[in-house]
């Protein structure tokens, strides 16, 4: 038994633009969160980087939706290159923003470590 198509083809792409756009604005974010570390704003930095994940999880989620619509076999999603792309873009920037994250605690612990040694001389 075939699954009924994707009621709303416009709906696929829609929801492949919002990925792409909420895992790009994830990137800037997680861009402007390491140009706090140039100058050893560490807070803001993992304030950047914080919103960065909420445009993380709003792209997964969307993506998740249309997955578990498939899944369900309330819908079936046509093949959609579209579709490929905002997934791959979204592993991508998932993958960015987590080196971020750890690279943002490296740094941090390299200040601390560098501060702690210049106090004590």
């Amino acid at each position: 038994m075939e699954k009924p198509q994707f009621k709303d083809e416009d709906r696929v792409v829609k929801v492949a633009m919002g990925i792409v756009m909420a895992a790009g604005d994830a990137r800037n974010k997680a861009g402007k969160a390491l140009d706090c570390v140039e100058t050893f704003d560490f807070e803001e930095a993992k304030e950047y980087l914080e919103k960065a994940k909420m445009d993380i999880l709003k792209a997964h989620n969307a993506q998740t939706e249309m997955i578990q619509a498939e899944i369900s076999g309330e819908e079936s999603i046509p093949p959609s290159l579209l579709f490929n792309h905002a997934q791959d873009t979204l592993m991508t920037i998932m993958t960015e923003v987590n080196l971020a994250e750890k690279m943002i605690v490296l740094f941090e612990k390299f200040y601390n470590k560098i501060e702690e040694k210049t106090v004590h001389k």
